[in-house]
């Protein structure tokens, strides 16, 4: 049986041996990605190197948008995986996962792949996580809202990069590079219907969990859509504007690594914004990074998370 057979992988041209552990971050969770990836259903596969326990293992990933799993460790020489992680130095941070080199590479060619010999190839079963959407927030109607509310600009803007400073201190909004030490304080409510939660403190519905990636153009046909559905029994939900983004940013990041309280999907973790930037070019926010930044509207695209007034 060959490798591919064995893991189910559809073939040799689907493994792309240009990815990097480093590059799977602007790929698949923050924008600058040399790929657009234009689905949740696009799978990936490339060769690492795991190097959290000893002796470092050589893997084959299987990754997606919200989707990653080590679906085989491979029996390369062990002398030759422990010479490329030497060969790379000590990593900054606390990664520990490594690109595999040249020597590698061909090993791989000779021995498992262009050999179609799936005998050194062992499947891994990786649980495939299910992210926890409990709310852990008050019903509405058990929570009073702030005596004062504050209502965000809820139209679209256009601004040059010089204003964001401004916007984002003018609340004392958390912006992990503009203001770290701010915060909106919410007063976030569960809506009840599995799909919503309601900011009291701004007077704004959110979605929990939000639109897949996709480009600007066709992000606007999908709100279109979910309008025509109504969702959650409302047809008037809109992308949010820089200040109603920033509002839910907070200063500590969630067990589930994202910015923003735990009732919301990290699987959006950046998403588009209403505004425009000034001469070109479109504001994110990043519920990941915690921070607010622009871009190509186009590519590779960007995850929506919807709003409205109430």
């Amino acid at each position: 049986m060959s490798v591919f057979e064995k893991l189910g992988v559809p073939g040799m041209d689907s493994i792309d041996w240009e990815i990097t552990p480093e590059l799977t971050f602007t790929m698949f969770e923050s924008w600058g990605s040399r790929l657009w990836i234009r689905s949740l259903e696009e799978r990936y596969y490339y060769f690492f190197i795991d190097n959290w326990k000893k002796p470092a293992k050589l893997c084959l990933m299987e990754r997606g948008v919200k989707f990653a799993r080590v679906i085989a460790e491979i029996d390369a020489p062990q002398g030759m995986i422990d010479s490329c992680v030497v060969s790379q130095g000590k990593k900054l941070g606390l990664d520990k996962s490594f690109a595999i080199n040249p020597e590698l590479k061909q090993w791989l060619l000779d021995n498992v792949l262009d050999a179609q010999d799936g005998s050194k190839v062992t499947p891994v079963h990786s649980r495939i996580e299910v992210e926890d959407m409990k709310a852990g927030l008050p019903a509405l109607g058990e929570k009073k809202a702030p005596k004062t509310v504050m209502r965000f600009r809820s139209e679209p803007a256009h601004f040059v990069e010089g204003e964001l400073p401004a916007i984002v201190k003018a609340h004392n909004f958390y912006d992990a590079k503009l203001n770290p030490q701010g915060e909106f304080q919410n007063s976030l409510v569960d809506n009840g219907d599995g799909l919503t939660v309601t900011d009291l403190a701004s007077g704004i519905m959110w979605q929990r969990e939000g639109l897949d990636i996709c480009s600007n153009r066709k992000m606007q046909k999908n709100i279109e859509q979910v309008n025509k559905e109504s969702l959650a029994g409302h047809s008037d939900w809109r992308l949010p504007t820089a200040e109603e983004a920033l509002s839910l940013l907070n200063r500590e990041a969630s067990e589930k690594e994202i910015h923003i309280h735990r009732c919301f999907s990290k699987a959006q973790p950046f998403v588009f914004l209403v505004d425009q930037r000034i001469p070109g070019g479109c504001w994110f926010a990043d519920f990941k990074q915690g921070n607010i930044y622009w871009a190509s509207g186009t590519n590779p695209g960007a995850f929506g998370r919807l709003c409205r007034r109430v």
